[in-house]
């Protein structure tokens, strides 16, 4: 990679949505794919929110900035209707949500040592500093703090290279063009430590076990890269069966170097035969690139 990949970006795109109340954690436990209820002060948590058949509407960062007070980052175009859903299951738990985005600042962070394993959290004054998964070897963190905070420390990173950045850990993030278009292991979810098969229900629950525990999975995440332009949601076909899309685009960035970096949920059997392109079969041609982590069966 010839250009550097290191500072601090600002990151507009990201909302927060703050989840208050003695019943905060067991709610939001109730509601995502992963352990909120024993989320530990030195640990934040990467989740899913899914509908009744698995789908994924949104997808969160999370983290307990007290025992009663959670904050959990997502991208902000989906917010307010994630919220909204979101709020409907609070019932009679003693839990608060709202948009607390105008409180907060994210800031992305390239390129300083990590202080742990994807998903530490370490706690610099009011603020939270959350490692991510590398990209192209580069460390990666989240940092959320008040909005009235002083900024983390470093030289400007310009907010697409830290998208770029975001691709490359093919870690997806779920934004508007593929809300309810995957299951959370069509992202490679269960690999990245956003699946917790341990503990108890929560919507689509049922269906995120059974595509993990009797072998119905045929979709995966893939690292891909073209030399056109890439956008969420766009469909992807192999050259041989050019009437049925064979993929989804996830998240695309431009590549530094040129050309479109992308992650790309693909059927497995049309990973296996290639050929692939984008938006239709005599569109541009993608490469798959090695994922930057090993998946679960792999293990």
């Amino acid at each position: 990679m010839s250009h550097p990949f290191h500072g601090v970006a600002p990151l507009p795109h990201l909302g927060v949505i703050r989840a208050r109340g003695e019943d905060a954690a067991s709610f939001l436990h109730g509601q995502l794919t992963q352990d909120f209820a024993l989320l530990g002060t030195g640990e934040a948590r990467l989740a899913a929110f899914c509908n009744a058949k698995g789908r994924m509407l949104a997808s969160f960062i999370g983290c307990k900035r007290a025992s009663d007070d959670i904050l959990l980052v997502c991208s902000r175009d989906i917010l307010p209707a994630t919220l909204k859903r979101l709020a409907m299951f609070v019932l009679r738990a003693k839990a608060r949500l709202s948009d607390a985005s105008s409180e907060f600042a994210v800031y992305g962070i390239a390129g300083e040592p990590a202080t742990g394993a994807p998903w530490t959290l370490t706690r610099e004054g009011e603020a939270c500093r959350i490692e991510l998964y590398p990209a192209q070897g580069t460390p990666r963190a989240l940092w959320v703090g008040p909005a009235d905070a002083p900024a983390p420390a470093g030289a400007p990173l310009p907010p697409a290279l830290w998208q770029w950045g975001e691709v490359c850990s093919a870690v997806a993030t779920i934004t508007a063009p593929i809300v309810e278009a995957f299951v959370p292991q069509m992202l490679n979810y269960e690999s990245v430590g956003g699946v917790n098969f341990k503990k108890g229900c929560y919507p689509g629950q049922e269906v995120v076990a059974r595509s993990q525990f009797r072998g119905t999975l045929k979709r995966r995440a893939f690292f891909a890269h073209a030399q056109a332009e890439l956008a969420a949601g766009q469909e992807v076909f192999q050259a041989a069966d050019p009437e049925q899309p064979a993929g989804i685009v996830a998240q695309a960035a431009p590549a530094p170097d040129g050309g479109w970096d992308a992650i790309v949920s693909l059927q497995l059997s049309a990973a296996e035969a290639g050929d692939l392109h984008a938006g239709s079969a005599a569109g541009p041609g993608l490469q798959l690139r090695p994922l930057p982590y090993l998946l679960l069966a792999d293990v």
